[in-house]
Order: structure tokens, then C-alpha cells, then sequence
């Protein structure tokens, strides 16, 4: 997929304010820090369209980016931000909840994963709630340009064994590296594919 033009549309904290034209939706969720505003801005090719922080846990708004004028991509909040205090949490937790079970137009959700550090029982268990209320995932474990080939296998093994516990499959799974492009054909792709079958 050729990105030819990506821009905001508009930031918001309720599921009924997102863009109401039905446009297939690809939105990206993880824990804080795990790399979501770099790596939306690789898949884009601009530098600043979602804002990178040091501070984690910075992403509090549902933000649509409408993309070649087709698609949106969705910058969710993340979840699990420890020092965001029981009262943030809860808040930013119902947003992702309402925006996940009720919007229509989300076609899938990717869920990023850190791949330097073993399996989280947070990410675990939020993919068990994906699957437990039918919505479609993929995963894309980030930053594998920061860790060797054997440690990434480690730790993505964990994951999936995991996951097999309750599951029959795995959903689809990508690997990528903001800094060397890696996986940005794959994951771009993958949705080219979805929003060509949803046309058919």
C-alpha cells in the first residue's frame, strides 16, 4: 500500500463523536511506552503526525487520522499506566472500552507488544477480553530491533504458548522496528487486503 496523504481529523473521548461516515477503521492500542506514536508515524511516513512523548501514558484521547482518504487509522490510548492513579485509570480504561464494543466502523485492532520483555499477564489478558467480546486483532510486537533473534523468539513463544492456553489460533502476527521501517509493508498490507475483501 502507497500512503499518499494522511491527516487529523479529530481527537475526542466519546465513542459517539468519532466520524460517523462508516470508513473501515484500524486502530492501536498497547501499554504505555511500548513505541504506538513511532510506530504510527513510520506506517505513515510522517514524522509528526502522532506526537512521540518520553513521558509515558501521554496518549489520553481517541484520535482519528483519515488515511489516502479511505481508511482511518485510530491512536487509542494505552492501558495499565500505573502512575496514572486509580481515577485516570478508570477513566481511560472506560474510553477504550466503550470505543472497542461499540464502534461499528473498527475493522481491526492491533495490539502492540513490546518484544524485549517476556509475557505480560496485562496483555494477555486484555487480548482475552478482545477474544471474549469477538473483536478482531491482530499483534505486532514492536522495538525487535533492540533485542537479539533468539531473546525475541524466547519471549514471543511465551506469548503464544500463553495464548494457546484458552485459544485455538493465533491471530496474526507482526514484527516490527520504527526505527529500521521493519514491517511496515506487512502491516500495511494486511490492511490493504481486509479493506479489498470488505469491498468485494
Amino acid at each position: 500500500m502507497n500512503i499518499r496523504t494522511a491527516e487529523f481529523v479529530i481527537s475526542n473521548t466519546e465513542v459517539m463523536k468519532c466520524p460517523q461516515d462508516g470508513r473501515p477503521e484500524y486502530a492501536f492500542i498497547g501499554r504505555s511506552n511500548v513505541g504506538k506514536s513511532s510506530l504510527i508515524n513510520m506506517l505513515t511516513g510522517r514524522k509528526g503526525l502522532a506526537m512521540t512523548s518520553s513521558t509515558p501514558g501521554k496518549t489520553q484521547l481517541i484520535n482519528h487520522f483519515i488515511i489516502n482518504d479511505e481508511w482511518y487509522l485510530v491512536d487509542l490510548p494505552g492501558y495499565g499506566y500505573a502512575q496514572r492513579g486509580k481515577k485516570g485509570r478508570e477513566k481511560i480504561e472506560e474510553i477504550i472500552r466503550l470505543y472497542i464494543e461499540r464502534r461499528d466502523s473498527l475493522t481491526c485492532l492491533f495490539v502492540l507488544i513490546d518484544s524485549r520483555h517476556e509475557a505480560q499477564q496485562i496483555d494477555l489478558e486484555f487480548m482475552e477480553y478482545l477474544g471474549e467480546n469477538g473483536i478482531p486483532f491482530s499483534i505486532i510486537f514492536t522495538k525487535t530491533d533492540k533485542i537479539s533473534n533468539s531473546r525475541l523468539n524466547e519471549n514471543v513463544e511465551k506469548y503464544k504458548a500463553g495464548l494457546l492456553e484458552t485459544w485455538e489460533e493465533l491471530p496474526p502476527v507482526f514484527f516490527t522496528s520504527s526505527e529500521h521501517k521493519k514491517g511496515r509493508d506487512e502491516v500495511l498490507n494486511y490492511i490493504e487486503e481486509i479493506n479489498r475483501t470488505t469491498e468485494e
